[in-house]
């Protein structure tokens, strides 16, 4: 996947300025596909320049340079063609495996700080997604195709990160082991 189809992905939703295009991706798209705001602002640019994406000034920016980018037809093709490809799955490459290796190998490391550093890290990201979860996604609330997707997105989120904290509570454990 490319940052392009992202931000493509993400215009097809909402046009917006560069700014705002950058401040809704950190808060959704974000969650599982990071980018800088300079990154974005400089994929626009390549974008545009491909004939997949439009600027146009915004009647709102005073003399401001802002402008709003719309998602051309060329744009809207390139993300289908690129949709229907094959996903890879994405590999585990965590140097932090290796170090557990080691500890198995060679005797205690001292990895528990580490192992529950993480742990709380998963902990914070599944707060944040329940939080998004409760204030997007209420019982009873608006049930379109569009939303379920989104709300499908994010319990994939929710579960990897429940994953991992009963991985880290497993290893925790096995660690405290003597």
């Amino acid at each position: 996947m490319s940052l392009a189809h992202a931000l493509l992905t993400s215009l097809l939703e909402q046009p917006s300025s560069g700014y705002d295009l950058a401040r809704r991706f950190d808060k959704s798209i974000g969650h599982f596909w990071q980018a800088t705001h300079q990154q974005i602002y400089r994929e626009l640019g390549r974008m545009e320049n491909a004939g997949w994406i439009q600027s146009e000034p915004d009647p709102e920016a005073g003399r401001t340079r802002k402008r709003t980018y719309l998602v051309l037809p060329a744009g809207r093709d390139e993300l289908m063609r690129w949709a229907a490809e094959a996903a890879p799955l994405p590999e585990l490459r965590d140097e932090f495996m290796v170090r557990l290796r080691a500890d198995a190998v060679i005797g205690p490391l001292g990895l528990l700080p580490e192992l529950q550093r993480r742990r709380a890290r998963h902990a914070d990201k599944l707060r944040a997604y329940r939080a998004i979860e409760a204030r997007d996604f209420p019982a009873g609330g608006e049930s379109t195709r569009q939303r379920r997707i989104h709300h499908l997105i994010l319990k994939a989120g929710i579960q990897y990160e429940q994953g991992w904290i009963a991985w880290y509570d497993e290893a925790v454990k096995t660690l405290s082991e003597v």
